[in-house]
């Protein structure tokens, strides 16, 4: 029998688990346009791109909403969700990554309210199928970690590792690179991880959802690109 830290534990090791049926691989998040510009092309290009989306993107976006949530989760407080939730959907400009925030948010949340009785997830996936709120990944995953005993540092690792591995995966397949490779890039992400988790434990709300133009754009771009692979 599980202790509590140990159930814990196994908690975060699946729902940031990066095969969880949600359909996060079917989603690049603008990487397929970077490599099809050339932009991506080689495991130092690869592992610059995993870098910046993690220090210039993430923290400032996914990031700091699942650490709101989780402090949301934590309170009960269904209102606070809901209007994170709607902030996060205004802050996402891209139309594909906001489809796609929104697809695997609410899947998430559909695996979730089988197999937990938290009375104010199943309000808010009632609110989610009643479109009364979008249902962002973030927002979600904050909110469910928080129920679930967790503790923030530990949430926020998981949540980066998660988008490092799909990252990665999804480059291994696209560049192309080795397997070996892509294990090599995704273990020096180690330690940026932990940098990024202790980075957006102290930043400031006024810098959530910070602009990231050149990810916008080339993340529009992939809407018209001659072939896809992806749907982000």
């Amino acid at each position: 029998m599980a202790n509590n830290k140990q159930k814990i534990l196994l908690e975060l090791l699946h729902i940031s688990d990066p095969t969880l049926p949600i359909g996060g691989y079917s989603h690049s998040n603008g990487l397929e346009t970077y490599i099809q510009q050339n932009v991506v092309r080689d495991v130092e290009s690869t592992r610059e791109f995993v870098q910046n989306m993690l220090l210039y993107n993430f923290k400032y976006n996914d990031g700091v909403f699942v650490r709101d949530a989780f402090r949301y989760g934590l309170e009960n407080n269904l209102e606070a969700l809901l209007e994170l939730d709607n902030e996060a959907h205004a802050l996402k400009a891209p139309m594909e990554v906001r489809d796609g925030s929104l697809k695997l948010g609410t899947r998430l949340l559909k695996i979730y309210v089988r197999l937990h009785d938290y009375e104010v997830m199943h309000v808010f996936f009632n609110k989610v199928k009643n479109k009364e709120t979008p249902g962002h990944f973030a927002v979600i995953f904050g909110m469910i970690t928080a129920l679930l005993g967790a503790e923030i540092k530990p949430v926020l690792s998981a949540f980066y590792y998660n988008a490092a591995v799909n990252m990665v995966t999804n480059s291994v397949k696209l560049v192309p690179l080795g397997q070996m490779d892509g294990q090599d890039i995704l273990y020096k992400m180690h330690d940026l991880i932990a940098q990024v988790v202790d980075e957006t434990l102290i930043l400031d709300e006024d810098m959530r959802g910070l602009c990231n133009p050149a990810f916008d754009i080339r993340c529009m771009q992939h809407e018209t690109l001659y072939s896809r692979l992806y749907m982000s």
